[in-house]
């Protein structure tokens, strides 16, 4: 008895990949004897003595077409949808089915001049003849027009889609499967185009709807539709007898969409309508009282937010003091991404506001670190805080990844970078665009809120207070990104202390309220390093008058 070689593992074909063919990398079999076969397109690597090189070549079967029609029991198809598609099946002597053999048809002929030859056994396919011009599986049993042409995978799932409808509605199949299904549906595109509905039922595997992405785009505007079924495939749906949740899977069929694009009544438009206002707020810190009311509680998870100001003119100090707060008084998880702040100042910084006391004023000889060491170690059991040590960034990947990490692995709801234009070296509108674009993205896969400090340009020196979201240093897209635009200003030279220290904060930009306008003073307290709630210095100065 001849010796029956069995299958070892599969690999992909160099042959079909020099094609495009072979996405999933398995069409090359390898057996027990030492050769290879692709049952695709022919490709043979035969067994060769054990000190030669393996000798690869391509062979060329003739044309088969043996066998009788009859019903195919175990899956359900019946000898009347078996002779529609012209297809023949090979006997054992026992009566058992051993081979399929699916007819290809020459596109111009209409002539039988190919087939793919399906061993039950091993499920192994072959081809002979040449499937070269040939339409798609069961093409040419169907006048070209019509209501409806449903493509599937296999010529298996052809026959099984055929048998649950009587063979009354056009299928067909793709000659290659899920690997070379673009392939084959630009080959006979114009054919498929001549329905007024495309039904695709591929398979429900990741293959079969990385193909069925592929092709979507080929078919004109509302013509492709996807069928989306709860078992792998047609002829599993068949062979369950589950025929009336098919037809019902096939009459629900979507119309194909670019990704991102909805329709209103979808249920996900409701949904996000439902979602939409739940978003967890940050609230600011108590200072800023008029900039929570103006953006309903504060900061939302998911959003990115611009503080805008001159330089000098406290936008670090008050990141500090946002960091410093909001662990302080919403026990926020931050992420302190300060690239002109080095370790040392950024841990005195936060020490300052815990001690009450701004040591950066404070001489050297004269500081208690035994003081300061119990203040830190106090603010540390809250385990809230996560720093960059950046020791100057200038790789902008490496930078979102410490970022993605503080976001996903440190779980931090709010990230502060400080500022953006350490982040990206360059006044280039592109490259500055593309950090803010990369920064949204991450806001929104992520849901970590995103605060950007960003640099402004010249002052009016007539009026430090002249200041919009049209002066941000660099692109446009700073402001058109954002989600919400903080702008800072401060007469930084005046000779009245309580004006020199007094920020006035402007919200220019809330897209979730719409609200804008003045939000009220920040006063500096140069003693504590902390930035209080404070009035307009020239009401301050009439008050002093009064008093």
């Amino acid at each position: 008895m001849q010796k029956v070689s069995k299958v070892t593992g599969k690999s992909a074909c160099p042959k079909c990949r020099e094609s495009g063919n072979d996405r999933s990398g398995d069409n090359l079999v390898s057996y027990d004897d030492g050769h290879k076969y692709c049952y695709a397109c022919n490709y043979t690597v035969f067994k060769q003595d054990a000190f030669e090189q393996p000798k690869i070549i391509k062979t060329k079967r003739g044309f088969e077409m043996s066998g009788v029609s009859g019903a195919i029991r175990d899956r359900r198809i019946s000898e009347s949808i078996v002779r529609k598609f012209g297809v023949t099946l090979e006997k054992n002597a026992d009566g058992s089915i051993d081979k399929h053999h699916y007819p290809y048809h020459d596109k111009d002929t209409g002539e039988a001049v190919g087939t793919k030859v399906r061993t039950v056994a091993t499920k192994n396919f072959h081809a002979t003849g040449t499937l070269e011009n040939t339409g798609l599986f069961g093409q040419q049993i169907w006048r070209e027009g019509g209501k409806f042409v449903t493509v599937v995978e296999g010529e298996l799932d052809a026959l099984a889609v055929a048998e649950m409808f009587d063979g009354k509605w056009p299928v067909v199949s793709i000659k290659t499967g899920s690997a070379g299904a673009l392939k084959d549906i630009k080959a006979n595109l114009e054919w498929l185009e001549t329905f007024e509905n495309v039904v695709i039922c591929f398979d429900m595997d990741d293959a079969g709807k990385q193909a069925v992405d592929s092709i979507l785009p080929l078919f004109s505007h509302n013509k492709a539709k996807v069928v989306s079924l709860p078992l792998k495939d047609a002829g599993e749906m068949l062979q369950a007898s589950r025929v009336q949740e098919f037809v019902s899977s096939w009459w629900d069929a979507k119309p194909y969409r670019p990704v991102g694009v909805v329709s209103f009544g979808d249920e996900e438009c409701w949904d996000a309508f439902i979602k939409r206002g739940t978003e967890e707020i940050i609230p600011l810190p108590d200072a800023y009282g008029s900039l929570n009311v103006m953006m309903n509680g504060g900061l939302a998870t998911g959003e990115v937010t611009v503080i805008g100001a001159l330089t000098s003119i406290g936008k670090t100090t008050m990141v500090f003091n946002l960091l410093y707060d909001m662990v302080l008084q919403s026990n926020k998880k931050i992420g302190a991404v300060l690239l002109e702040s080095d370790l040392g100042e950024t841990i005195e910084k936060i020490v300052s506001l815990h001690s009450g006391e701004n040591i950066s004023i404070v001489p050297s000889e004269t500081r208690d670190n035994s003081l300061y060491r119990d203040f830190y170690d106090d603010f540390k059991s809250k385990s809230n805080v996560h720093i960059l040590k950046h020791l100057g960034f200038s790789d902008v990947d490496a930078l979102f990844s410490k970022m993605r990490w503080m976001a996903v692995g440190d779980d931090c709801d709010v990230i502060l970078l400080d500022p953006l234009h350490a982040a990206v070296r360059s006044n280039e509108n592109g490259q500055i665009d593309e950090f803010m674009d990369r920064c949204l993205k991450l806001a929104k896969e992520t849901g970590v809120s995103i605060v950007i400090v960003s640099h402004m340009r010249k002052p009016n020196v007539k009026d430090p207070h002249d200041v919009n979201e049209y002066d941000m240093k660099g692109s446009g897209s700073i402001n058109q990104i954002a989600f919400n635009t903080i702008l800072l200003s401060r007469d930084k030279m005046s000779e009245d202390q309580y004006t020199r220290n007094s920020t006035k904060v402007q919200l220019v930009k809330c897209r979730r309220t719409g609200r804008t306008g003045h939000a009220g003073w920040l006063y500096y307290e140069e003693g504590t390093g902390r930035m209080v709630a404070g009035v307009e210095p020239k009401v301050k100065a009439v008050e002093d008058e009064e008093f």
